[in-house]
């Protein structure tokens, strides 16, 4: 079973650029992230940046939520989730999390909009939750409540139970990231095995818990 992502708003050649757009941003900051210097870096033209993503904001928009797709979960309506395919998609959602976390690109523009803050507010960091965080947590949502439709998770606020399952997830692992502590990638696959299977004894049905 392959599970879908949300790469399909973008064409793998505006993908290419994004991440480009990307690799700019987190080797040089976000002086080195000019129209200029990405249409060089990307071997495109100014026109054609500005006809896929408009301005700035629009290029930056684009590149979280093409951070944002390699999260991956459930995204075909309708499909009937077993207590084994629940857990897949639930682990590959849980690994995919820590990876883009823990990775160079999304710790970059999570520092950049934090020295960016101010009393009025960092506009990347109303991106990063708009465009980042909260597409994430949408489609991350969805696959609960198709894992409830099914009989196999049992909760009255889903908001809540995705929380619980974020913070099994993740716990304090991004803020230690992002103070400086490498990762340690190789315990991602164990952690975010772990992180379901607490997250299933807490919200997972008699159903769900007899495949699991």
């Amino acid at each position: 079973m392959q599970t879908e992502t949300a790469n399909a708003e973008f064409t793998p050649r505006q993908s290419a650029v994004l991440a480009e757009a990307l690799r700019l941003l987190v080797e040089g900051g976000d002086k080195a992230l000019t129209t200029a210097g990405l249409a060089r870096a990307a071997n495109c033209s100014k026109e054609s940046l500005y006809k896929w993503f408009g301005d700035r904001d629009g290029l930056l928009s684009a590149m979280i939520s093409y951070q944002a797709s390699k999260v991956r979960t459930v995204e075909r309506p309708g499909e009937r989730l077993s207590s084994a395919s629940l857990k897949e998609h639930l682990d590959v959602f849980s690994h995919d999390l820590l990876d883009v976390l823990a990775g160079d690109v999304s710790l970059a523009l999570n520092r950049l909009a934090i020295g960016q803050s101010s009393r009025d507010g960092s506009k990347l960091g109303t991106l990063l939750l708009e465009r980042g965080r909260r597409q994430i947590d949408r489609r991350a949502r969805a696959l609960l409540d198709a894992g409830q439709r099914d009989g196999l998770l049992r909760f009255s606020d889903g908001e809540e139970a995705y929380r619980t399952l974020y913070g099994l997830i993740v716990s304090d692992l991004h803020v230690r990231m992002l103070l400086g502590e490498a990762p340690n990638t190789k315990n991602f696959a164990a952690r975010a095995e772990k992180a379901v299977h607490a997250f299933l004894t807490l919200y997972g049905t008699e159903k769900a818990l007899a495949g699991s």
